[in-house]
Parts: C-alpha cells; structure tokens; sequence
C-alpha cells in the first residue's frame, strides 16, 4: 500500500448498506467519502434475497462514487453474524534464511501452517490472527521480522465462517461488478478502532447493536479476539414495539423512533408531540415523547439483559475493562444510561473520531479500514527491497580498505626501489 492509495470498505448491514472511502496521504488516513442506502434483501444480518441485496450495494457504491467523482472497483467486505466462530491453533516452521533472519516469507510459512486444521465441510476459514509469535523459545513476540533465530512458532486464532453464508455475500458483491480485495471479520476491525490500549490491555466487551442483531466480542491481553457471539436482537425489535404500540406501519414507526426515540422516562418531554396515521383509520392520533419512551425503555432494557446473559454464558463473569457500545441502534438517547444501570459497569460509546461519521453507525466500516491499513503496514515494513543488504563474503574487505591496502602496497614499492 502506497502514501497515496484509496480504499474502499463495505459494510452490509440488516438496515443500511455503508460504503466508505478512505485516503492515505502521506502516512496520515482520511475519510473523503460515504455512501449509504437502504438494505432491502437482508434480515437479520443474513441475506435473504441475492438481486435486493446487490441493488442496496450498487446505490451505496453510486452514492460514495458521486460524493468523491471516482470510480470504485475493488473493495474490502466486511463480515459478521451468529455463523462465525474461533478455533485456537498453532504453526511451526524453520526459518528459511542462510543468516537466520526472520523474514515476511517465514510469517507467511508459519500462519500457512496454522490453518491446517480439521474443519467441518460447511465451513471455510476467513482470516488467521496471531496471538504471539514464539522465536526459539522466545514467547510474547507481536512482531519477528528482522529477529534472528531458527525455528519459528504462532499461537493464533482461525475466524471461521459457514461457507454458504460467505459465499452468498461474495456472489452479491460480484453481481454489483465489483472485486472483493478480502473478507474482514468487522469484530477484529471495530475493536482496533473503538478500543483504547487500557482497554486492550483488560478484558474490555465491544457490543455492537445493529438493526437485526447484537455482536459481542470479548477482547483481552492486548487486544486479542477471545470470544464473540451473535444474538438476533437489535434496533428492528424497537421498532416493531413502537408500530404494535401505536398501532401504525412499521416504516412511520421507524420515521418516530429516530426523530422522536427517547430510551429513558426520565428523559422524554411530555410537550414534545408527534401524530401517526393508525392501521385501518384515516384519522391521525397524536402522542408524545413520553408515550414513545414507555415504549422503548422496556425493550431496551431487554436487549442489555439478554447481552448480559449471553456473555456470562461465555463464561466471563467479569469484565474489568468495561463496555463499549456501536452500531446504529445506540446512538438514541438514553440508551447508554440504559446499559449502564442493566449491565452496572462502565460503559461508553464508541465513536470515529473522523470528519463526517462521528456517529457509532459508522464504527464498523471505518473498523474494516483500519484492519486493511495495520495488515498492509506491517507487510510494507519487512518488504523485499526496502533494507539494504550485505552481499559480499566475509573474507573480504569493504571497497574504502581495499583502496587503502592498495595505496600502501604502492608506497611499499617506490620505497623499496630507492633502497
């Protein structure tokens, strides 16, 4: 990846298609393009209909085309959902190089090595993340390049996915005409993004409440994947309470909740009003925020219980790093308050720090981003061609003692001539 490259992430979600543009420029990254559109196809985050779901990804691909004025022809997917799953495994090689030096090659031979697992025939592996590398012993290695040593070991973590699932949404983005770079599993990535290094360091949990579903990814010991789970509850539960509450259409219900949704009591304003047309009648019904919010809390209250139990079930009862919350359905107001009284921890939200999508919607498709720019820098360090290499023998001298030797040589003779 050069200082001047443009990459493009897609983020297909159960609500919204999300495609973003990022720039490298001079070693600094910068978003100059989003594009969205309504996700018809999907549910649940799983795709359900193949020509809506390519349609939903050519609009948000227009749409970020005509904001930047570039064509995009490659992108990187991102990927989620209850198929996902983790599997520990562990690589070996020799180091390949006469002077033992470790090398991208070696890297390269030793996560190969890892992915020689025993899957099901359902499913595919998606992506190979390192834990530590081990250098002769060594353990609690990040990075070996250059590091000097013979045998070579990973302890690493195999993201695997059924193969139906990714199929379909690799064959949804070719149908759209366009190339998929590679497969991003959109935890890792949000976590890389959303999460400081304290909370990399502790066991921190990244909840992700998208319309159709809720992802929990535990992370700990620097940043490590541990665990993650998906359930089927999201911001589409609210909105189909709201539209059996007021007894309205699910799109005017879903028009109230994000004008008007309020997650708290204690928060809605009983002079705010609003008027929805009723299912069978002409006639409109007025309501208020507060009418709204004593539907919404309850629900609400709901999903964090259920993400409560889900990550207990996970087996972990403690979570001293915290909670950070993303993705569309948390940015109502109330709702970290909310998570904060029902998982009685510390809780904050998650929010690019990037001109356009300081919104936690867009956490997830900037993550995918940042997952391809800290892959691709870490190869572009140990490059072939970027350190200068030695090639002469050891015997014999650098070119500036070979002109000396031969200077003396010299002088010796004219000496020896006059004596």
């Amino acid at each position: 990846m050069s200082n001047n490259d443009i990459i493009v992430s897609l983020d297909i979600g159960t609500s919204k298609v999300r495609a973003i543009i990022g720039e490298m420029n001079n070693g600094s990254f910068n978003i100059i393009g989003v594009g969205s559109a309504d996700s018809e196809g999907i549910r649940k985050g799983a795709i359900v209909d193949v020509d809506q779901t390519v349609q939903s990804i050519r609009d948000a691909v227009e749409h970020a085309e005509r904001m930047v004025g570039i064509q995009i022809a490659e992108v990187y997917v991102g990927i989620s959902g209850s198929h996902i799953g983790l599997q520990s495994s562990r690589g070996v090689v020799t180091v390949s190089n006469e002077d033992r030096e470790i090398g991208e090659d070696d890297i390269e031979r030793v996560t190969k090595a890892a992915e020689v697992i025993a899957l099901p025939p359902e499913r595919e592996i998606i992506d190979v993340v390192a834990k530590q590398f081990v250098v002769d012993g060594l353990e609690g290695i990040q990075d070996p390049r250059g590091m000097i040593g013979s045998r070579l070991e990973v302890e690493a973590t195999i993201v695997t996915g059924a193969k139906t699932a990714i199929h379909n949404l690799l064959r949804c983005v070719e149908k759209a005409d366009l190339k998929v770079k590679d497969l991003v599993l959109i935890s890792l990535g949000a976590g890389q993004l959303a999460l400081t290094k304290d909370e990399k360091t502790m066991r921190t949990a990244l909840i992700d409440i998208g319309a159709g579903q809720a992802t929990i990814s535990i992370f700990e010991n620097g940043g490590h994947l541990a665990a993650v789970s998906t359930l089927p509850i999201g911001g589409e539960y609210v909105t189909n309470d709201i539209a059996y509450g007021l007894r309205t259409v699910t799109d005017q219900a879903e028009k109230v909740k994000l004008k008007y949704g309020c997650a708290m009591m204690a928060d809605a304003a009983p002079d705010v009003v609003f008027k929805v047309n009723r299912i069978g009648s002409t006639i409109e019904k007025e309501y208020s925020q507060e009418d709204l919010a004593a539907i919404i809390e309850p629900r609400v209250q709901e999903i964090f219980q259920l993400i409560h139990q889900e990550i207990y079930r996970l087996g972990y009862r403690d979570i001293p790093g915290g909670y950070v919350l993303s993705g569309g359905t948390v940015a109502m107001p109330g709702v970290l308050q909310v998570a904060q009284s029902e998982l009685e921890a510390s809780v904050r939200l998650a929010v690019p720090d990037y001109i356009g999508v300081r919104d936690p919607a867009f956490t997830s498709g900037i993550g995918i981003l940042h997952s391809v720019i800290r892959q691709n820098r870490g190869r572009t360090a140990a490059a072939p061609g970027k350190k200068p290499v030695n090639n002469r023998p050891k015997s014999s001298p650098a070119p500036e003692t070979a002109q000396k030797t031969g200077f003396l040589e010299k002088l010796k003779n004219m000496f020896s001539e006059f004596i």
